[in-house]
């Protein structure tokens, strides 16, 4: 082991509710979030890059994390977008030929606490039983009752938004200029491989802030319109969900992922609310109602649309539904150019289940 004598660490539950464990590379530090865990047994840089995650502890429920390392191009954002990580066990060495670092190292550059020898088992069973709730890591094991103030005094994730935080200052382009189809996609936590899977279908995509209107975007002459995914409630998103309505309001061809998708439930009326502990891993089982086919999916989210006012609602249709729980995963509006899903097909974990979603959209570009 490389780190013999490494500093004890708490990690400390909004509840009281204390875990044990050592922190990683003997660094020291306090670190607040909501705690939730992903099941992805891969992909832990692109989970820690995600802005989705901003603001929350990742538990990864895979044993062990780190033994790949990581790769410059195996990120999601500019910088690691998690609070902080609790592990089971961390491995410091790696062994992937095309790794070009140790977690360790990426860790470290991006100045994020991390602890191991949790016994994450344990963890994962409390808040699937009590719900994701917000906690605190921390090195400063002698100081609980300090730890505890702070906490209480930390904004919960329903009614938060997060958007602002991981969104672009200003608009950007992405691909090639001379692609047939323009698209305007609105960040509100955008991933990058998003934008690969748009770019590469013959699109030249300009991504604008989170509280860009409807008339900059509209300014690009786009022949599209994505709505990106996000952290946070997607209720606050005022903003977001006013360019949704005139999108709508105009037929024009509108896409939506994940935070983009509970934007655009919202745009129809139709509310949102907080999970127990959400979903979050790259084992995600959804059924497609139109094809009756299934897909393995990747998902990370903590809010779902509320299914009985989708069901309800005479402009929409319920496209796909999560196997495990039926909560909604996929939208559509019955006589406008517009469709959306609670998942993420660029993240390929089918590897390939999902990619029709994005063909799907440049259909319904051509054929506007």
């Amino acid at each position: 082991m490389k780190y013999q004598k490494r500093q004890k660490a708490i990690i400390l539950l909004a509840d009281g509710t204390i875990f044990y464990g050592k922190a990683v590379a003997n660094k020291q530090g306090t670190a607040f979030g909501e705690v939730c865990f992903n099941t992805g047994m891969t992909g832990y840089q692109e989970i820690f890059t995600d802005p989705s995650y901003y603001g929350q502890l990742m538990v990864a429920t895979n044993a062990h994390i780190g033994n790949y390392g990581t790769n410059n191009n195996e990120v999601e954002s500019d910088s690691i977008k998690i609070a902080g990580l609790i592990v089971k066990n961390f491995s410091y060495e790696y062994s992937r030929d095309d790794s070009d670092g140790s977690l360790e190292e990426f860790l470290d550059k991006n100045n994020l606490l991390a602890i191991s020898d949790v016994d994450t088992r344990a963890l994962v069973s409390y808040i699937r039983d009590n719900g994701a709730m917000n906690a605190v890591i921390s090195t400063d094991v002698d100081n609980v009752e300090g730890l505890k103030k702070q906490l209480a005094e930390q904004p919960k994730m329903e009614g938060l938004e997060l958007a602002s935080k991981v969104s672009t200052k200003e608009p950007y382009f992405f691909g090639d200029e001379n692609a047939t189809y323009k698209v305007a996609a609105l960040d509100i936590g955008i991933k990058k491989n998003i934008l690969r899977n748009i770019a590469k279908r013959d699109a030249y995509i300009k991504v604008f802030p989170y509280n860009a209107k409807f008339e900059e975007l509209e300014a690009f002459n786009p022949d599209g319109y994505f709505l990106s995914n996000g952290p946070g409630d997607p209720e606050p998103l005022v903003e977001a969900q006013e360019v949704a309505k005139e999108i709508i309001k105009r037929d024009l061809p509108l896409f939506g992922i994940c935070l983009g998708h509970q934007v655009i439930a919202l745009a129809n009326g139709v509310s949102t609310y907080k999970m127990h502990n959400g979903h979050r891993g790259i084992n995600h089982p959804v059924k497609n109602i139109k094809t009756g086919k299934g897909e393995v999916t990747s998902q990370n989210h903590g809010f779902a649309v509320n299914r009985e006012e989708a069901e309800a609602n005479a402009d929409l249709e319920i496209t796909h539904v999560h196997l495990n729980d039926d909560t909604v995963a996929g939208l559509a509006m019955k006589n406008k150019n517009c469709f959306s899903v609670q998942y993420h097909p660029e993240a390929s974990p089918g590897p390939h289940d999902s990619d029709y979603l994005f063909d799907q959209f440049i259909e319904n570009i051509k054929n506007k």
